[in-house]
C-alpha cells in the first residue's frame, strides 16, 4: 500500500520532500490508527492541533489528504487550520544590511558569493531557481522556467547585474553551463548556500536569523513594491499563483514599523 501511493504521489510530479514527508506522514497514521475512517481521522487531527505548529498540523493534514484522495475517498478530506499571519514580516535582512554585506563579499575577493547573494536580490529568485542559472541565460538576460501547471514564468537578470556578471564569467573563463559551482565543478547545493550564508553572517557580524537564501527574495520583494507600487505584476515576476500571497509585502517588517513608531510618536 504504501509503495503504491509513494508512486502515485510521484506520478502527481510532487517534490522529493513533499513526497518522504507525505508518506512518513501516512505510515504514522495507519500505525497508530489501525483504520481510516471519520472518527481516526479527527482523532488524529485533535493530537496534531494539541501538539504542533498550525503549519506542521496543515503539512500532515495535506499529506492525510493526498491518500484520502488516492484511496478515492475524498469526502473523509480534512479541513486545514487557519494559521494566524502576524501583520508584519520577520527576519528580512534590511536594505542597509543587504548592501554591506553584498559590498564585504566584494571587498574580501568572494566574488560567487557576492553574485549568489546579488542575484537572488535582484531577480527575486528561489535558491533552487537560482541554481538553474547558465551563462547562455546571463547572456539573454533572463531565464524560463515552468511550473509544474505548465505555467511560464520568467525570470529577468537586470541590466547592471547581467553586465557585471558577464565581466566575472568572461574572466573565469566560463562560456556555458551552470554559473554557481563549487570547488569540484559541480553545481553548489542549496543546503550548502544556506549553511555558507550564515558562516558569512557571523564573519561579518549580521544576524544570523535574516541571512538565509528566501531573505533575499523577501528583499526583491520589498524593493521592487518600494520602488514601483504594482502588486500584479509583482506577484506574476515571483510566480505567486494567487496575488493574495503577495499581499504580504504591502506590511512592514518589525524592524520598520518600530523605526516609523519611534520617529512619529512624540506625544
Amino acid at each position: 500500500m504504501e509503495e503504491k501511493f509513494k508512486a502515485w504521489l510521484v506520478k502527481q510530479d510532487l517534490a522529493a520532500n513533499s513526497v518522504t514527508s507525505y508518506v512518513w506522514t501516512v505510515k504514522y497514521f495507519l500505525r497508530e490508527y489501525k483504520e481510516v475512517k471519520r472518527s481516526t481521522l479527527l482523532a488524529y487531527k485533535g493530537y496534531l492541533v494539541e501538539n504542533f505548529k498550525p503549519q506542521t498540523v496543515n503539512l500532515r493534514l495535506q499529506g492525510i489528504n493526498k491518500f484520502l484522495e488516492f484511496q478515492k475517498q475524498d469526502k473523509l478530506k480534512l479541513k486545514f487550520v487557519k494559521v494566524q499571519q502576524k501583520n508584519f514580516l520577520e527576519n528580512v535582512i534590511s536594505d542597509a544590511d543587504y548592501k554591506f554585506f553584498k559590498k564585504k563579499l566584494k571587498d574580501d575577493g568572494l566574488t560567487e558569493w557576492y553574485f549568489i547573494v546579488w542575484f537572488m536580490a535582484a531577480s527575486g529568485a528561489r535558491v533552487s531557481e537560482l541554481l538553474q542559472i547558465k551563462v547562455e541565460h546571463v547572456k539573454a538576460g533572463y531565464l524560463d522556467m515552468y511550473s509544474k501547471g505548465g505555467k511560464m514564468r520568467r525570470l529577468y537578470i537586470p541590466q547592471n547585474l547581467q553586465t557585471e556578471a558577464l565581466k566575472w564569467l568572461a574572466s573565469d573563463k566560463l562560456e556555458s553551463g551552470y554559473i554557481f559551482l563549487n570547488r569540484f565543478g559541480e553545481r553548489i547545493t542549496t543546503r550548502g548556500i544556506a549553511t555558507q550564508l550564515k558562516q558569512y553572517a557571523v564573519k561579518y557580524g549580521l544576524p544570523k536569523e535574516v541571512v538565509y537564501p528566501h531573505s533575499f527574495r523577501h528583499r526583491f520583494a520589498k524593493n521592487f513594491l518600494d520602488r514601483y507600487n504594482d502588486i500584479a505584476l509583482l506577484a506574476d515576476l515571483m510566480g505567486h499563483e494567487s496575488i493574495e500571497t503577495t499581499r504580504i509585502y504591502l506590511r512592514r517588517t518589525a524592524s520598520e514599523q518600530r523605526e516609523i513608531v519611534d520617529r512619529i510618536v512624540n506625544w
